[in-house]
């Protein structure tokens, strides 16, 4: 084939590629980024993960041992994706792991009320949810447990001033009361409860601290 054709098939040959590609499905986004641990300095550790839009919040825990025993070290709201760990033990592993959490919450109450009712959004949700002040600004909350399965009840707490509710105390399964002490600008706050259920486990992460 003389030279000149053969110039003129390439020529055509890369303009169908461009238009192919042009004319191609456009490329996936990224995928999240997993639950990743990193020292930023010998004994702060700051974990991330991706966001769950369908999560209420997320438990994150902690070992010193990659077969546990593990220890809750924090429920998180939902639009939090990021955590500190702090002045840790030197030259010491630590392994983390994270889940999401889910769940039917109560009516919302106040110290010295009751939840209305009829007023849970879900069948399963706690119901008759009260706030009883008690001595030294502590609050007793009492309700029904009306779900089969949960795996505990998480308190929320909306502070005053702010938009949103968060984690603020959990007990175990079957329980019908608790009791929370009200730290400085927490009075006049508004409480929900939450019947606990919990997505699956994230992989499990290490970091071993360094010299202090």
């Amino acid at each position: 084939m003389p030279t000149a054709a053969r110039t003129a098939l390439a020529a055509l040959a890369t303009l169908l590629t461009a238009t192919l590609v042009g004319c191609s499905s456009p490329s996936p986004p990224p995928a999240a980024p997993a639950f990743t641990a990193t020292l930023t300095s010998p004994t702060n550790v700051v974990l991330h993960w991706p966001a769950d839009p369908a999560a209420a919040g997320y438990l994150l825990e902690y070992a010193n041992a990659a077969d546990g025993p593990w220890t809750a070290l924090q429920y998180l709201p939902p639009g939090q994706t990021s955590y500190t760990h702090p002045n840790l033990i030197p030259e010491t592993p630590f392994y983390y792991r994270i889940r999401s959490f889910a769940g039917p919450v109560s009516a919302t109450v106040t110290a010295g009320n009751a939840a209305p009712p009829g007023t849970a959004a879900q069948q399963s949700a706690p119901a008759d949810l009260t706030a009883t002040p008690a001595a030294d600004q502590n609050l007793h909350f009492t309700w029904t447990d009306r779900s089969t399965d949960e795996a505990g009840f998480l308190l929320e707490i909306r502070r005053p001033g702010t938009p949103d509710f968060v984690p603020v105390e959990v007990t175990d399964p079957n329980a019908t009361q608790c009791a929370l002490s009200l730290l400085p600008g927490e009075q006049g706050s508004a409480f929900r409860l939450r019947a606990l259920s919990y997505g699956p486990l994230s992989p499990v992460v290490e970091r071993t601290t360094g010299k202090d």
